[in-house]
């Protein structure tokens, strides 16, 4: 397999065509390219991915309807604590790396994976407060939100842990190396909904601050043209990440960082603000692929540097997670 059939467009955030990933041969090229981007960057952008157009745009065309439902009506599933429902205000990204800024331009809908499980199920999720710990609420309208978000989740779960099994052929690991720490996870599906700016942002103060995310890895679909996502290069050189309609952009979090000794890269990136003027909108959909609560943070490959990253000493990955969320959607650490 010519590694130039795969690797459309080079560069930073490279576009990597994936149709090859059904033979023995196609992913061992897939491993080497995705390899290489994430040790350079962290972010790769997809197509050949054989996820369907129709469930896509069904996503788009449902969680747009709830978004500009009237106020009273998305009200009826807010006020949760964390990812899960509705939120007047997606949070604040930039806490989870324990800097300052205003809150992010956007509201917000979340769901986890985990909030179909019964009481009882859910509680056995650590023994400490995590969003995955809550049950989903879902609105009533559009009339069939919760069933697409059900089936876009099950998609996005099964083209994540695909990618994650190229993950471990690139890092020369077993192809099911990461399974384990899998099986049972706990991702979420979140919408972010980038109303129309009618009034100057505030000094500092993005759709999307800059952060790195915090988990496994992370798959966001592109629709249009637009962009607005930009990645971090050195230390302040803050790249485009193209944007290809009908593409997938994929990271890795900090916990695949670790996993892999810091061989691979967790990135900052941020979500800009349009140009003074235009008062569009946007809807951008991440899937958080998150391990197990209970997978284990440490390396799986020694550190390529001595030393040990007090963060995760003796924490799982649940625990790991919990911390970053809490101070993503409050206002002290």
């Amino acid at each position: 397999m010519n590694r130039n059939a795969i690797t459309l467009v080079d560069g930073y955030v490279p576009v990597i065509d994936i149709s090859s990933r059904d033979t023995p041969k196609g992913r061992a090229a897939l491993a080497e390219v995705i390899g290489h981007a994430c040790r350079t960057s962290g972010f790769f952008v997809i197509v050949g991915h054989g996820v369907p157009q129709e469930l896509v745009d069904r996503m788009h065309t449902v969680t747009n309807g709830f978004f500009t439902l009237p106020e009273a009506e998305k009200e009826r599933v807010a006020h949760r604590p964390g990812v899960s429902g509705f939120r007047r205000s997606g949070g604040t990204t930039a806490r989870s790396l324990d800097q300052r800024t205003p809150p992010d331009l956007c509201e917000s809908f979340g769901a986890h994976v985990t909030g179909e499980l019964d009481d009882q199920e859910r509680d056995g999720l650590g023994d400490y407060w995590a969003t995955w710990k809550l049950a989903n609420i879902w609105p009533d309208e559009p009339a069939d939100f919760r069933d697409t978000w059900h089936g876009y989740m099950a998609v996005m779960a099964e083209l994540s842990a695909d990618v994650m099994r190229l993950f471990a052929l690139a890092l020369g690991l077993a192809e099911t190396a990461f399974d384990d720490r899998f099986d049972r996870h706990v991702s979420s599906l979140v919408a972010n909904y980038y109303y129309p700016q009618v009034e100057k942002p505030l000094p500092g103060q993005l759709r999307r601050g800059a952060h790195t995310d915090f988990g496994g890895l992370t798959v966001l679909y592109q629709q249009d043209h637009l962009g607005g996502l930009q990645v971090l290069q050195g230390e302040d050189d803050w790249r485009d990440v193209r944007a290809i309609p009908g593409s997938f952009v994929v990271n890795i979090g900090d916990l695949m960082s670790l996993w892999t000794g810091r061989r691979w890269v967790s990135t900052m990136h941020r979500v800009v603000n349009p140009e003074q003027g235009d008062t569009s909108s946007r809807l951008s959909i991440p899937f958080f692929y998150q391990p197990n609560h209970d997978a284990p943070a440490e390396p799986v490959l020694p550190p390529i540097a001595p030393g040990s990253d007090d963060e995760i000493e003796g924490v799982t990955a649940g625990e790991w997670m919990a911390r970053k969320t809490r101070k993503l959607f409050t206002a002290t650490s």
